[in-house]
């Protein structure tokens, strides 16, 4: 896994990764629902969509919009198993692994708290 500060400032380098930004609904549901929320709801779409060796439709299993952990997903490079060896050096070909799951929601949670920072979240989940 590569070091989150070396992902950040590659990503910060690639014109695609780098134009979502957290806007309209999806700001609205992470100022209401809280970062909490968003992890939680973030490790059940990995457990879903990239846990797996094989993933259903890699690379068009993530959405574009309609959460918040989805554009975090895209803008980080974990949107699908292809970015995760490219961008977190995560290899293809192996079920992740419950410490790479941490860490792709490390990565996420940098991102969204680069992004707003939350309300008041008293059970805010920091990895």
């Amino acid at each position: 896994m590569r070091n989150i500060t070396d992902l950040f400032q590659a990503l910060a380098e690639s014109s695609f990764r780098s134009r979502f930004t957290l806007t309209g609904p999806d700001l609205v549901y992470y100022q209401t629902k809280g970062i909490t929320t968003i992890l939680v709801h973030g490790r059940d779409f990995l457990a879903d969509r990239l846990v797996p060796a094989c993933p259903a439709n890699d690379g068009k299993q993530t959405p574009m919009k309609g959460h918040p952990f989805f554009l975090a997903q895209h803008a980080t490079g974990s949107c699908c198993r292809d970015c995760l060896r490219k961008w977190q050096f995560i290899p293809k070909g192996d079920a992740l692994t419950s410490e790479q799951v941490t860490y792709i929601l490390k990565v996420a949670q940098s991102w969204l708290l680069q992004q707003a920072p939350p309300h008041h979240d008293p059970q805010r989940r920091l990895f």
